[in-house]
């Protein structure tokens, strides 16, 4: 156990700054799965912004890495072009 004061303020600090970050990261998965699932272009085209201003807010906080997000960005990008 922690004997000083701040580093139990900082254990504090750190688990709600876990879990805060676990939300965002679960509700972007979540936006990119939907993304993924769709078939009807002109949903997926609509939706496509959306995830990837979520994608790039999770890394410019530091909660994914930028390539990730680049990474994910290109791949859904890629998908949504190729449906018919």
């Amino acid at each position: 156990m922690a004997n000083h004061k701040s580093s139990i303020k900082r254990i504090r600090e750190t688990e709600k700054r876990r879990l805060h970050n676990r939300f965002y990261a679960r509700v972007t998965r979540s936006a990119v799965k939907k993304l993924r699932m769709c078939n009807d272009k002109a949903e997926a085209t609509a939706l496509l912004p959306k995830v990837t201003s979520m994608l790039d807010r999770l890394a410019k906080r530091g909660i994914i890495h930028r390539n990730k997000a680049a990474n994910l960005k290109s791949k859904l990008a890629i998908g949504v072009n190729k449906m018919a």
